[in-house]
Order: C-alpha cells, then sequence, then structure tokens
C-alpha cells in the first residue's frame, strides 16, 4: 500500500491566511494617502508589496516547504556565512545604502535589500543546527560534560558578539534586541544549564545599558518612554500622535479605508513601524483584539507543532521562528501605545517593505515543513 502523503497543518495555514490577508487590507488602507502624496498614485507601495514581497515570497514559502529539513539542517551554516558576508557588504562603499542615518542596505544593482531581516532567519536556523549537535549526550563522555558545556556558552557568546558588533554598527539596535533575545531563548530551550541563561541575559542587558547611555538619541527615546510629556513636540511626538490615533479608534473604529486624521501626514512611518496605531484608529478596540488574538494563535500553532516534533534540530527551529515573529509582533505593538520604547521595527506580515516579508515568509515554508513531520 503507498505511504499517506502528509500535509501540512491546516490551521497553521488557516491563522497565517488570515494574518496575511488583513496585512495588505490595512496596507492597503494606510499607504493610500502615502502613494498619493509621493507618486500621485493611490496603490503604489501596496503594489510595491505584493509585487517584491507578497508574490515572491509565497513562492519561496512553497518551495522551502518541500525541501528535505536534513538539507536544510545540512546547508544552515553556510546560508548563516553568507548572510554574514551581506551584513558586512552593507560598509562597502558603492554597495551599501544609508539613509536616515543609518547604513542597512545593500544594493547589487538588479536588487537592493536589507541583510539584518534576513539575519534573524539564517541565524535561527544556524543556531538550531548548532545547539541540536552540541546538546547532543549521546557522544559525550560523562566526565566531558563540564568543559563541553563552557565551551559551547564560550562560542554561543563569541556569535552573539559578531552579531553585534555589525549591527551596532549600522546601527539597528532594534533588530539585534530582538536576535539576541530569540538566540538567548533557543539556548535555554535547547536544555542548556539554567546559569548559563541568566548569564548571557547579563550580559544582554549590561549591553543594552550601554548602548543607552553612550547614545543620546538612545537615551531620550528612553526617557520619552519613562515619560511621553517630556518633549511631547520632539522625540515625543511619534509616541503621543500614536496615542492619540489609538484612542480615537474607540471600540469599532472609523472603519477601514476612512478618512483616518492621523495618516494624512501627522503620524510619522504610518506604512511602516507606526501601522498598528492607524489599524486601531480605524479598526478599533475589536479590530486590534483580532490581530492580537491571530499573533497570540500563531504562537501557540507553532509551540504545539514544534513541542511535538521527534527531531531536535526542528523544535529548535519552529520555537525559534514563532519567539522571533511573536516577539517582533507585541514590541512593535508594544511600542506604540507605550509599554515599550519606540524601536523601529517592523510588524509581521503587516508593515511595508520587502525585506522583512520575504524573510517572514520563508520562515513560514519551514513551519510548514516542520508541521508535516509533526502528530499533533
Amino acid at each position: 500500500m503507498p505511504k499517506r502523503k502528509k500535509y501540512p497543518d491546516f490551521g497553521l495555514v488557516a491563522i497565517l491566511g488570515i494574518l496575511i490577508l488583513l496585512g495588505v487590507l490595512v496596507l492597503a488602507s494606510v499607504s493610500a494617502p502615502f502613494s498619493l502624496e509621493r507618486f500621485g498614485v493611490p496603490f503604489y507601495f501596496l503594489q510595491r508589496q505584493l509585487l517584491l514581497g507578497l508574490a515572491p515570497g509565497l513562492v519561496l514559502a512553497l518551495l522551502i516547504s518541500r525541501i528535505p529539513l536534513e538539507l536544510i539542517k545540512k546547508w544552515s551554516p553556510k546560508i548563516f556565512l553568507l548572510n554574514l558576508i551581506f551584513l558586512i557588504m552593507v560598509f562597502l562603499p558603492g554597495l551599501g545604502i544609508r539613509a536616515g542615518g543609518a547604513t542597512r542596505w545593500v544594493n547589487l544593482g538588479f536588487i537592493s535589500f536589507q541583510p539584518a531581516e534576513f539575519l534573524k532567519l539564517s541565524f535561527i536556523l544556524y543556531l538550531a543546527s548548532w545547539l541540536a549537535q552540541r546538546t547532543s549526550s549521546e557522544k559525550i563522555k560523562p566526565y566531558q560534560q563540564k568543559k563541553h558545556l563552557a565551551q559551547t556558552l564560550a562560542a554561543f557568546i563569541i556569535i552573539m558578539g559578531l552579531i553585534s558588533v555589525c549591527l551596532i554598527r549600522q546601527p539597528n539596535i532594534s533588530t539585534l534586541g530582538i536576535i539576541f533575545a530569540t538566540g538567548g531563548l533557543m539556548y535555554f530551550l535547547a536544555g542548556t544549564p539554567l546559569w548559563h541563561s541568566f548569564l548571557v541575559f547579563f550580559i544582554g542587558l549590561l549591553g543594552l545599558l550601554g548602548l543607552i547611555k553612550f547614545a543620546p538619541y538612545r537615551m531620550a527615546r528612553f526617557l520619552v518612554f519613562l515619560n511621553p510629556e517630556v518633549d511631547p513636540m520632539g522625540i515625543g511626538y511619534q509616541l503621543k500622535q500614536a496615542s492619540i490615533a489609538i484612542g480615537s479608534g474607540g471600540i469599532f473604529g472609523l472603519g477601514l479605508g476612512t478618512m483616518s486624521g492621523q495618516k494624512f501626514g501627522l503620524l510619522p512611518q504610518t506604512i511602516s513601524d507606526s501601522i498598528f496605531a492607524i489599524f486601531a484608529e480605524e479598526a478599533g478596540f475589536f479590530g486590534c483584539l483580532i490581530l492580537i488574538s491571530l499573533f497570540l494563535l500563531f504562537f501557540w500553532r507553532v509551540f504545539k507543532i514544534s513541542k511535538n516534533n521527534p527531531d531536535k534540530f526542528s523544535q529548535l527551529v519552529g520555537l525559534g521562528i514563532g519567539i522571533w515573529i511573536s516577539l517582533q509582533s507585541f514590541v512593535n505593538i508594544g511600542a506604540m501605545i507605550g509599554v515599550f520604547p519606540l524601536t523601529g521595527i517592523p510588524l509581521p506580515f503587516v508593515s511595508y517593505g520587502s525585506s522583512h516579508l520575504l524573510a517572514e515568509l520563508m520562515a513560514v515554508g519551514i513551519l510548514l515543513n516542520i508541521s508535516k513531520k509533526t502528530k499533533l
């Protein structure tokens, strides 16, 4: 009798499908006035998102969902190394693109992209492969365990240090924070000693405090987070306008696609990191509840799929992707409602930007791949 084909988890497909569709609807509404102002056409940014992000991303997700996970595991170190090379290329004259005081883009002539967005995924793949191998006790003799674990911790800190140097130089501290938190949690979930995780997060906290203290604009953002009224017309302006937008939405919102006041030039970065505030204004409390519930359902489903997978590499990859996308979504939303300092990171599947959307959809392909080998 032929072996029955195993399909991806339909629950995860449904959650992601609704999230992606909602993201398209929100971007269509938010980007229309911005597109008219800049280019004279109502859906310029939506078209770019569909053609450069969503369409190729869905194709890549489908292809990746069919690649054997063993092959992905085998190639993960090379993918991570290639990503690091691209990350360094942003500093090379003629290749790196500087915008808004940061150097985060690589221009290869026929394409430009943001290597740091793809680093989130390539790092998760590499770290999962490496930790699955390092924490396997089959080939480690009992008297070698302490030394082996100490070497693992030292290597992990060196890897994180290398990534930190590259991202601090851009600078891209918000992405570094997401990668550090994701990597630290993956390190803990791999079964390493608890004191290792405490040490890693203590080092990370010290590093974060140092980055805030020695950069005036980061310190200003932190002070505004503590007291939004410190500079309401300066660095606190975005948070103030976001609060107005969210408050204006009420229970049911003004309606998606309506003449929301804040998206007409009052709120900065409406199509990227501030998109949730405009969504809250147009969809209201219930709309926000639906969006947040979708991200919570996404994490719950990914956690369940990863936990029940028999392969440790697949477990760690799934958990890493779930942590990354869920954490980034709640940091973005939290920044808009004043729970976190403003970070500038995009809202997954919703904010404008082809680099982050491509990386997220590639991660979706891996999740669907993992789900085919999971017994729920």
